[in-house]
């Protein structure tokens, strides 16, 4: 992931077919949006393989990722996270949705202004925006995202949330100017929890029933 154009378009295509199927067991029209998740971070990392083919630059592959990894999820996250979500979680999900809307709607305004410029950096691609009041849109951003994961109704998209924040921190701290790159990719790997939201492995499911076989 993030190493090459081959890495990114096999890891888009099979988190892609794991998002197809996470649509496939949506246990209701609610939970769509979030089932869809890896379906969008697969189809994601195949945009990020064309930008690699394209050596970078501000092509429309550069810009498609641009506005997938910034204004879509901004706000995608948050209301997908609200609409699967129990009626006792939804109302502490209102601040990530909030916060995801404005940072979504200054996000996608900067891209109608601004040129996206990708560089092919060693083994990761990274993308360059001047955007303004940059560390207040982080903040947001994280917020909107991590948060809304994190604030999220059941454990499966809690444990989503701790896998996309740890990994936050680990490409903060090791890829500074690749960030958004790496956190990108490894968010597509982490949504693969939502396969299991679907239909959890039986030991979790005897476990979640005292060890006895579910019920038929």
């Amino acid at each position: 992931m993030c190493w090459s154009a081959t890495a990114d378009l096999v890891a888009g295509t099979a988190i892609t077919a794991i998002g197809v199927t996470c649509v496939a067991r949506a246990r209701s029209p609610r939970e769509l949006p979030l089932a869809a998740l890896p379906l969008i971070l697969g189809v994601h990392q195949i945009i990020e393989s064309a930008v690699w083919r394209a050596g970078g630059g501000s092509g429309t592959a550069t810009l498609a990722w641009a506005v997938v990894a910034l204004p879509l999820l901004a706000v995608w996250v948050p209301v997908a996270v609200l609409l699967a979500a129990p009626p006792g979680a939804r109302r502490r999900l209102a601040v990530p949705v909030a916060v995801g809307l404005g940072t979504a709607g200054f996000l996608a305004y900067a891209l109608t202004r601004r040129t996206v410029t990708a560089e092919i950096r060693g083994h990761t691609v990274g993308y360059v925006i001047d955007l303004p009041y940059a560390a207040p849109l982080v903040v947001g951003y994280l917020v909107a995202t991590v948060g809304a994961l994190l604030l999220g109704g059941d454990r499966w998209v809690r444990l989503l949330g701790v896998a996309v924040a740890a990994g936050a921190g680990l490409c903060a701290a090791l890829w500074r100017l690749e960030y958004v790159s790496t956190w990108c990719a490894l968010a597509a790997v982490a949504s693969v929890v939502l396969l299991l939201r679907g239909r959890p492995p039986a030991w979790v499911t005897r476990r979640a029933n005292g060890g006895n076989r579910p019920p038929e």
